[in-house]
């Protein structure tokens, strides 16, 4: 069995934090809308951060076919430095054993050996340097409604470093007392993400339907996973993954088919802002009817959710289990 073209549509949400921070906005939230539209983004890079920690923690080793290493990742050496890219692909090849066929196709070894390196393509900047485009590719997540970031500020009680006292038995003047932390939050968001997945491009890279059922596995439970004090409560709410006949054919911008109810121009209006799935309904109606108008080009969808979102539409043609 062999990938078909494909695409992903995906929803998350977030309480009390900032999945991807802008460090050029003093770590404020990403706006790639105008200040005046409201909207908040989070990039493909974030969301691929999500589903290759989450197979480094589910395939550990590889997992048992020694498949599944992740090759964008950081890991230290016993210096604690951090590995560049020829340490680290090196690292693979010494934990499978294939340092000699490696010195003739590291490119070989890596697509076989690491699972985002099939998925997501590789860019190899060492001599032989080779790149290779992934078959699956991630637009921006963007939030579905307004959104206001707050500047919070909280204090440790744990001072930075130490009291020191010199060769006399004096005490210097130290850090005695805990510091002050800042930072930015959002309450509440919810957030769109589309996907593509190409036939032709998984040919060349060797993804396998293997690949993206952990793939579509990574994309929930990764967001489960990743979780810290700044990035927030991150919760999956709505997957899509539609599976085409036709290799020209793709419906694409699947997100222009969802809305969040109240649309964003009610909350825009109000100056208001939602604070939870409960003041919101997602409405998948538009994205029901082109499934059906393009049925004859489909060859499956599946669709997973989580029962706290109230849906508009029936989608229980196409329903999954959750993992």
């Amino acid at each position: 069995m062999s990938i078909r073209n494909g695409e992903i549509l995906f929803v998350k949400s977030v309480k009390d934090g900032i999945p991807n921070r802008d460090p050029l906005q003093d770590s404020d939230v990403r706006r790639i809308f105008p200040e005046e539209d409201g909207r908040i983004s989070l990039s493909d890079v974030s969301i691929k951060r999500d589903v290759r920690d989450y197979v480094l923690e589910e395939e550990k080793d590889g997992g048992s076919s020694k498949r599944n290493y992740i090759f964008v990742q950081e890991r230290m050496n016993e210096k604690g430095k951090l590995l560049g890219r020829q340490s680290l692909a090196q690292w693979i090849v010494g934990q499978v054993g294939k340092e000699k066929e490696a010195k003739q196709d590291m490119k070989s070894v890596l697509l076989e050996h690491s699972f985002d390196a099939r998925t997501f393509g590789i860019v190899y900047s060492v001599t032989p340097k080779f790149h290779l485009t992934g078959p699956v590719q991630f637009g921006w997540a963007h939030s579905l409604h307004p959104v206001d970031s707050q500047y919070v500020q909280g204090t440790v009680v744990m001072p930075s470093s130490d009291e020191k006292v010199d060769a006399k038995g004096n005490e210097e003047q130290g850090k005695t007392q805990g510091t002050i932390w800042t930072s930015y939050i959002v309450p509440f968001a919810v957030f769109a993400m589309s996907g593509v997945i190409n036939a032709k491009n998984a040919e060349h890279s060797h993804m396998t339907p293997e690949d993206q059922e952990l793939l579509l596995r990574a994309l929930w439970r990764g967001t489960l996973h990743r979780q810290a004090r700044g990035r927030g409560q991150q919760q999956p709410l709505f997957l899509v993954h539609i599976e085409y006949n036709d290799p020209f054919f793709r419906i694409g911008y699947l997100e222009d088919y969802i809305t969040l109810l109240p649309e964003g121009d009610v909350w825009r209006k109000d100056g208001k802002r939602p604070s939870s799935l409960k003041e919101v309904q997602l409405d998948v109606s538009n994205l029901l009817h082109v499934i059906e108008k393009y049925n004859h080009k489909i060859h499956n969808v599946r669709i997973w959710r989580d029962d706290r979102l109230h849906v508009i539409g029936n989608t229980s043609a196409y329903e999954q289990p959750l993992w």
